[in-house]
C-alpha cells in the first residue's frame, strides 16, 4: 500500500518497524497517562480526586512533589491529547447588599492584599448554594491575606449578621489554639454589606482582636481576595461535578460536609501559584519556622 503511493520502503524496513518494542518515550508516555487517568477519570464508585481540578501547570507542579520527574510539556501534551482539563469559573452572582442607613469603617486594604505576615488582615464575603430543592442555603468565610488561608467559615439557612459573625469566631479561636492569636490591631476588610455593618458585628470584631475595614458599594475589586476565594469554593466544591460532591445537595448539613472536605484540602494539600505552588498551611509554616530560627539566632 506504501508503495502504491509512491513511498519507496525496503520490505525489511516495514517488518523491523513492525516488531521494533516501544520507544522509551512511548513507555514513559504510557506510565504518565496512566498517573494521570488516576487523576481525571473517575474510579468505580464515580468519584474523582480533588487533583482533577488542576490545569496543566499546577498538575505538573504536584507531580513533582509526589517525586514525578516529569516534564511541564509532557503533561500539558498528555492532558491535551486525552481531552483533560482542569476547572473553569462561571460568573458569580451577588449576594450582599448595602445598608444604606448603616455606619460604615473606612477602607484601610485600598486593594493592598500582601501583606508581610500571617493575622496582618483577613478578608470575608460570603456566597450562596442551591439546594436540591431549590432553596438557597449560605456559606460565609474568613481568610487571612497572608497565604490565603481560610481560617474561618460557617454555613447557614439564612444570611443575617449572626451567621457571618460565627465565622470570624471560629477564626479567632483557630488562631488562639495555634498559639498566634489576633493582636487586636488585625484588619478584617469586607464589602459593604448589612451583615458587615451591623453594630453586633463591629462588637464582634472588636471582642475577636480585629479591626473594621469595609470597601466601596458595588466594587468587586475592593474585595478581590475573598471574590477569588468564593469563586474558587463555587467552582471547585459546589458544581454538578465536582470531585467534593456526594450527589445532590438536598439539606444544609450536605453543604456542610462538603464544605469541611474543601476547605480542608484548599488550606492542607491545594497548590497555589502565587505561593510557589505550596499549599497555604505550608505557606504559614515556612513563615513561623522562619522566623523562629531567626528570633532565636538573634537572642542565643
Amino acid at each position: 500500500m506504501l508503495s502504491e503511493h509512491g513511498c519507496q520502503i525496503a520490505p525489511r524496513t516495514f517488518y523491523a518497524w513492525l516488531t521494533r518494542p516501544p520507544s522509551a518515550r512511548a513507555l514513559w508516555d504510557t506510565v504518565i497517562t496512566q498517573v494521570l487517568a488516576g487523576y481525571y477519570e473517575p474510579d468505580r464508585a464515580g468519584r474523582r480526586k480533588p487533583e482533577s481540578l488542576y490545569g496543566a501547570v499546577k498538575m505538573w507542579a504536584h507531580l513533582q512533589r509526589q517525586g514525578i520527574e516529569v516534564a511541564r510539556c509532557t503533561v500539558e501534551r498528555l492532558m491535551r491529547a486525552n481531552g483533560w482539563r482542569g476547572v473553569t469559573r462561571r460568573k458569580r452572582v451577588r449576594t450582599t447588599i448595602a445598608d444604606p442607613a448603616a455606619g460604615r469603617a473606612p477602607d484601610l486594604v485600598d486593594r493592598q492584599f500582601r501583606v508581610p505576615a500571617p493575622n496582618k488582615l483577613l478578608v470575608a464575603d460570603f456566597t450562596y448554594v442551591r439546594l436540591s430543592s431549590g432553596v438557597f442555603v449560605y456559606t460565609a468565610f474568613a481568610i487571612d491575606a497572608y497565604a490565603g488561608r481560610i481560617v474561618g467559615w460557617t454555613c447557614s439557612a439564612g444570611k443575617s449578621d449572626a451567621f457571618v459573625r460565627r465565622a470570624i469566631r471560629h477564626a479567632a479561636e483557630l488562631r488562639r489554639r495555634e498559639g498566634n492569636p489576633l493582636s487586636g490591631r488585625t484588619i478584617h476588610h469586607s464589602d459593604a454589606g448589612s451583615q458587615y455593618t451591623s453594630v453586633k458585628f463591629g462588637e464582634t470584631l472588636a471582642l475577636s482582636g480585629l479591626v473594621a475595614s469595609i470597601g466601596s458599594v458595588g466594587d468587586a475589586y475592593d474585595n478581590a481576595l475573598a471574590e477569588t476565594t468564593i469563586g474558587l469554593y463555587k467552582h471547585e466544591a459546589i458544581r454538578d461535578d465536582s470531585p467534593f460532591r456526594h450527589g445532590p445537595l438536598h439539606r444544609l448539613t450536605d453543604v456542610e460536609l462538603l464544605t469541611a472536605d474543601w476547605v480542608n484540602w484548599y488550606n492542607t494539600d491545594r497548590l497555589m501559584h502565587r505561593l510557589g505552588r505550596i499549599p497555604p498551611v505550608e505557606y504559614e509554616a515556612v513563615y513561623y519556622a522562619t522566623n523562629t530560627a531567626q528570633s532565636a539566632a538573634a537572642h542565643p
